[in-house]
């Protein structure tokens, strides 16, 4: 029994999520570096937004199209026909639809990022705060182990709930390892759509 619980909270340690590499963002728990915001530079080479940025929430086919675009259960291809349907039926106003309907995917898919950036870091602190709680009850087994006379079933009854919180530890690390996916690929998502957009304006 020691040995298993031993070895199941050396597993658990060894994956922790506390590896921040960046002093700035000590709870940021993904190998890739935190940007904190999508640079608009780094995504859009066509003309200045102006107001578009504040003025596509007031357009209904926009404000629509933009919540359809920024799922990520829409397929790119999907997506990609969607963009070049509308703007192609824009005519006239197809440069200004153009820049209002990136502004809104801008706006929103940064939002949507930050929203999962801000939900990767809570989990780390949490993940951080159960690390310790491992450390402490491991100490806690070695001594009952220990100790005499040995109370078998405290031994048998904290091994048992190491064995689950390592467990449930671990498969927080996996889901962290999954999400912190996510904000790269908002990234080309917006990239590729922005990139679409701009050819349909040319």
């Amino acid at each position: 029994m020691k040995i298993l619980a031993m070895a199941v909270v050396a597993l658990a340690l060894s994956g922790t999520v506390a590896r921040a590499a960046d002093p700035r963002h000590p709870n940021w728990p993904c190998t890739q570096a935190k940007v904190p915001e999508i640079s608009l530079a780094a995504v859009w080479a066509g003309p200045a937004l102006d107001d578009a940025e504040t003025r596509w929430k007031n357009d209904a086919k926009i404000t629509a199209l933009v919540a359809k675009l920024s799922a990520r259960k829409t397929p790119m291809d999907e997506a990609a026909k969607l963009v070049k349907d509308f703007l192609a039926a824009s005519s006239a106003d197809k440069t200004t639809n153009a820049k209002l309907l990136f502004a809104g995917l801008f706006d929103t898919l940064n939002a949507q990022r930050s929203q999962v950036m801000n939900g990767l870091e809570r989990v780390s602190r949490k993940q951080r705060e159960a690390a310790e709680k491992i450390r402490e009850e491991t100490i806690q087994l070695q001594a009952l182990q220990g100790a005499t006379p040995r109370d078998e079933a405290k031994v048998e009854a904290l091994s048992n709930e190491l064995i689950w919180k390592t467990r449930i530890f671990e498969d927080r690390n996996k889901v962290v390892r999954f999400v912190c996916e996510v904000p790269t690929t908002i990234d080309q998502r917006l990239f590729a759509l922005g990139r679409v957009i701009q050819q349909e304006m040319e």
